[in-house]
């Protein structure tokens, strides 16, 4: 049986290796490149990202990467979002009083965290909802949080015949916020899977298996 392809979407945002070497321990064939045909033909698209979220904004519409996505999921193709790159999934981020524009997959806005101790680095639990394909067997696990800004409500509402997104939350500080989000072939951590040991590796197995 052959293997999933997947392309780790490379549009400046920082050391991408880890990710790279992560998901191809998952199970899958993995390229890193900012190609937009690859990014589109490939099963499943990872989207990374640390640091600022305007530079990210920037660096991925420089590689038409908001249209990648819209047209993946447009297609009911598989993204999956870490850190920034879930970030940037959302209307907007405001940092240091500043709005940028996100992809709008999701409403909402990014905001800094409101915790005595910022960033949030470190190990963490969190809140899955039942049903979860994407943390099946490390429900109760604990995951790898580098972060100062995170989605810190949830606004979508669906109605009808669409499913409810799943979302996962945690709390840091005594400010709760979005850990994760599973909404049809759109998929997002606001934690570092590729850095959460063995817990991180059957979750990116599990995205990798959903292929």
């Amino acid at each position: 049986m052959s293997r999933p392809s997947v392309v780790v979407l490379d549009y400046g945002s920082g050391n991408l290796r880890s990710a790279v070497r992560a998901v191809e321990r998952a199970g899958a064939d993995v390229e890193l490149t900012g190609d937009f045909d690859a990014a589109l033909d490939a099963d499943g698209l990872l989207v990374p990202g640390v640091g600022a979220y305007a530079s990210c904004m920037a660096g991925l519409r420089e590689i038409k990467g908001d249209r990648i996505i819209g047209r993946r999921l447009a297609g009911g193709r598989p993204v999956l979002g870490i850190c920034v790159g879930m970030q940037i999934l959302f209307g907007g981020g405001v940092e240091h009083g500043v709005r940028t524009e996100g992809c709008d997959e999701w409403p909402g806005t990014v905001t800094r965290l409101e915790a005595d101790v910022v960033p949030h680095m470190g190990w963490n639990t969190v809140e899955v909802p039942e049903s979860s394909a994407l943390f099946a067997g490390v429900e109760d696990e604990r995951f790898y949080f580098v972060h100062s800004y995170a989605a810190r409500s949830w606004d979508l509402v669906t109605t009808g015949h669409t499913r409810e997104p799943l979302v996962t939350w945690a709390e840091h500080g005594g400010d709760r916020f979005v850990a994760a989000v599973e909404n049809g072939p759109l998929s997002a951590t606001q934690f570092h899977p590729e850095k959460s040991g063995d817990a991180g590796a059957a979750l990116l197995r599990n995205w990798v298996a959903g292929l």
